[in-house]
């Protein structure tokens, strides 16, 4: 065995006798994702899949031309994965400076939030909504063309909205669509056509908004659109095999997006009882996001944008979050998946934070740390439709792991610590290797 050798000039892993690069993650405890407590092990990774995942005393026989990674007792994990991620929002202290960012710096923009996502361990994420029409698709495409580093992402278009809804910002002397955040709607011909659009501009999600947003002066529980209208979305979008997915506040929308197939419901904070048991029922059919993130910090922690606490609208989204822990802790009971993904993107909510959401998941919801982090990546492995590929760590399964300095499930907030995250692995490839061996951590070959 050679001798001990720092990261810092090493470019990758050496290939094995069958053509295939390997990368053994020895003397590590695997927290596979699977719900199974943490066990002694280790990980061969082949190319961008996991070769073998070996307990303890039963090993994988790695190949001298391997690169060796002792882990020194660390946690082995799936990346995490967001599962209501908006790359377009670029951390600005309002709506406003992400409708009226120029396209040019927009793109720039998008480019640096997903590097901070995956600086944050997060090496996939399901898109909500682009602030306009091709963002995300650029993005989405840059990222798998190896051209920008970045989380796997779907990408979704513009949210759509009806006139007057969430989204639809025009005014009475600028009617000028392009000032808008959603794409304004009137009709089920005007839905086809603004769907069809969005299918031929490339993207893989069509969001439509059920419902309005307290903050933009529509009331979270007021509903937008008929039934006829949100049939011809989701039935457009599913004849080309789209997903659909729907900002969701109020329990009317919630039964909405049962009724008519909306696979992916965001936000869901007001609920009764008969859309839990619809819910319930077809609980194998949808996701639940929340975006606690965006309740709890717009209602507290906002003050310095000008949201401030004590205000008709801080106690709006008080209310909203009271209804929304509730109903999210009754959704879990009922095993109802609810996954982690703040609606991050906002100054007082910045990407790069979004680990966060686990911390609020065991401390709001009840959430044991285990099922927390659970629902940021089998669930989001799901999400993503990648379940049989992605969010755990089983063999065949791609090699998007975290080697974290820790045990997230004694305390879930070490996950956002990014010091602490010592490795970040997507597809097989570093994003960031250990800058050093340091005193737990050798790297041999």
């Amino acid at each position: 065995m050679a001798e001990d050798s720092t990261f810092g000039g090493w470019g990758g892993s050496r290939p094995s006798g069958n053509g295939e690069s390997e990368i053994v993650f020895g003397n590590v405890r695997i927290l596979d994702g699977s719900g199974e407590p943490p066990y002694p092990g280790e990980v061969t990774v082949a190319g961008n899949r996991i070769r073998s995942v070996s307990r303890a005393g039963n090993g994988y026989a790695w190949g001298g031309g391997s690169q060796r990674i002792d882990g020194r007792g660390m946690t082995l994990m799936p990346g995490l994965i967001d599962a209501h991620l908006h790359l377009s929002w670029n951390n600005a202290p309002g709506i406003e400076p992400i409708q009226m960012m120029p396209l040019e710096e927009h793109v720039i923009n998008c480019v640096e939030m997903a590097r901070l996502l995956i600086d944050a361990g997060f090496t996939a994420g399901y898109g909500a909504a682009a602030a306009k029409p091709r963002l995300d698709v650029v993005i989405r495409d840059a990222i798998n063309a190896g051209k920008v580093p970045g989380p796997r992402y779907t990408a979704a278009g513009p949210e759509i909205t009806a006139v007057g809804g969430l989204g639809d910002a025009s005014l009475p002397h600028i009617p000028h669509e392009g000032l808008n955040l959603g794409i304004v709607v009137s009709g089920p011909e005007d839905i086809r056509l603004k769907v069809r659009q969005l299918m031929k501009w490339g993207v893989d999600t069509i969001k439509i908004n059920l419902t309005g947003e307290e903050i933009t002066g529509m009331g979270a529980e007021e509903n937008q659109f008929s039934d006829e209208e949100i049939a011809m979305a989701v039935n457009e979008a599913k004849r080309r095999h789209r997903r659909v997915a729907a900002h969701a506040r109020s329990k009317e929308s919630i039964k909405k997006c049962v009724e008519f197939g909306i696979e992916i419901i965001y936000h869901a904070s007001f609920s009764d009882e008969e859309a839990l048991d619809m819910l319930e029922a077809n609980k194998d059919k949808h996701f639940v996001a929340p975006g606690l993130a965006w309740l709890i910090n717009t209602a507290r922690n906002a003050g310095d944008y000008g949201i401030k606490p004590g205000t008709p609208i801080t106690a709006a989204y008080e209310r909203e979050l009271e209804h929304a822990i509730e109903t999210m802790q009754k959704m879990h009971k009922r095993g109802i998946r609810v996954l982690t993904g703040g609606d991050y993107g906002f100054a007082w909510t910045p990407h790069g934070t979004n680990a966060k959401d686990l911390e609020y998941f065991v401390d709001m919801v009840g959430f044991t740390p285990m099922e927390a982090i659970q629902a940021a990546t089998k669930y989001g492995g799901q999400i993503m439709g990648m379940a049989s590929e992605l969010g755990q760590i089983r063999e065949g399964f791609l090699a998007d792991l975290l080697l974290v300095d820790g045990d997230p499930l004694a305390d879930v907030r070490i996950l956002q610590d990014h010091k602490r995250l010592v490795a970040i692995m997507k597809d097989g490839k570093f994003h960031k290797a250990p800058e050093h061996p340091g005193p737990g951590l050798r790297l041999s070959a």
